[in-house]
């Protein structure tokens, strides 16, 4: 969808983050399992969520116990 609402968008750019921290895919492949989306989105998604991981605790808890169950 084109929504760009932030209770859709920020969880989609995390589970973006976690494709490409935790896989070798490139971000064009990415991209492209998140319905297309160009690899610049896949890019821009990974440095927001970096971003905010320096400055937002609780997301980063959120983050990391979700690398976790992904993990085990």
């Amino acid at each position: 969808s084109k929504r760009r609402t932030d209770a859709i968008a920020f969880p989609r750019q995390i589970a973006m983050y976690l494709a490409r921290t935790l896989t070798e895919c490139s971000t064009t492949e990415i991209g492209d399992a998140f319905g297309g989306k160009d690899h610049t989105t896949i890019l821009h998604a990974v440095k927001k969520v970096e971003e905010v991981l320096l400055k937002d605790e609780q997301i980063r808890k959120i983050v990391e116990t979700l690398q976790n169950s992904l993990l085990a």
